[in-house]
């Protein structure tokens, strides 16, 4: 089968799904393949490598040929120095050669970025930015859901930085209450406005386990879900004040589970206004536009 270099070929990584996607240009109408199969990520790192490869397969199938190169959005990140995977809550990854593994196994060229960069990358030039700010030079992509991340995009490229860890606010200290990262590291962002994190809390002052999904529907008759609600808006805009203050981005972009809880864009916005170094605060922090699609497309958008 013909190696095709017309086609964008993106993959996105989870911990639970492997999702890929073939479009013919930078642009969401133009989807050729879209497909997806199970990480099992619990058989180790040689058969997730292997997953991907299969899934590579079944792509080519279908659209009757094989990609010349392949994006590709991890969680974690490609350290610059080692070359090796880190900061993977999918652990078996960390440490392993991933990119070179996967060229080797696949026989091309491999881009890789964070799953946050590819989520950022996709919604600004597919996404919501298009829509609002289509000339915005600095787009921060901000994902909130079992953990928090955060991806940068300048001039519609990715910012990985020297040590590969550029936009991971996630792990930057908040306040001493969030306790215990996975990290090493205490009060990080994610301790505190992560959806596991917000449900301990809640636990903590009810003294009774939920779901967040529920704690945000009960949240007008429940002090305690009232509560943590509260804790989410205030930390929310305490943290992301500090990405404003330091980038001062054209535009933020929210995704997520947590991402979808409406107070962020309302009591959340406030909060960040309260610590920001401007007069007011003008950045619109806005939903995305793509949805679970974000990830895979950012991942094809990285060869284009």
């Amino acid at each position: 089968m013909a190696k095709d270099n017309k086609k964008l070929w993106g993959i996105d990584l989870g911990g639970t799904k492997i999702e890929g996607v073939v479009i013919n240009s930078p642009n969401i109408s133009e989807v050729l393949c879209r497909t997806r199969i199970s990480t099992e990520a619990d058989k180790g790192y040689k058969h997730i490598l292997n997953r991907i490869k299969e899934l590579i397969g079944l792509m080519s199938e279908e659209v009757k040929s094989t990609p010349e190169i392949l994006g590709i959005g991890t969680p974690g990140n490609l350290d610059p120095q080692t070359y090796l995977l880190k900061n993977s809550n999918s652990t078996s990854l960390n440490g392993q050669p991933f990119k070179q593994d996967l060229e080797d196994l696949l026989g091309i060229e491999v881009k890789m970025a964070n799953d946050a960069n590819c989520f950022a990358l996709a919604e600004t030039r597919l996404g919501i930015v298009q829509d609002i700010n289509s000339d915005a030079e600095v787009v921060f992509g901000v994902i909130m859901g079992t953990g928090v991340g955060g991806g940068l995009v300048v001039n519609g490229k990715v910012i990985n930085g020297h040590q590969g860890i550029g936009g991971e606010w996630g792990h930057n200290f908040l306040d001493a209450s969030g306790g215990k990262c996975y990290c090493g590291k205490s009060g990080c962002v994610e301790t505190i406005i992560a959806g596991p994190a917000l449900e301990r809390y809640y636990q903590g002052l009810s003294g009774e386990h939920k779901k967040l999904k529920d704690i945000v529907i009960q949240q007008e008759g429940d002090k305690y879900a009232a509560a943590t609600l509260e804790r989410l808006a205030h930390f929310f805009g305490l943290g992301i004040s500090n990405i404003i203050n330091i980038l001062d981005p054209d535009v933020i972009v929210l995704g997520g589970g947590v991402g979808n809880i409406d107070i962020l864009y309302n009591r959340g916005v406030k909060e960040a206004e309260k610590y920001t170094f401007n007069t007011s605060l003008k950045t619109p922090i806005v939903r995305p536009k793509l949805g679970d699609s974000a990830g895979v497309f950012g991942a094809a958008l990285l060869v284009s």
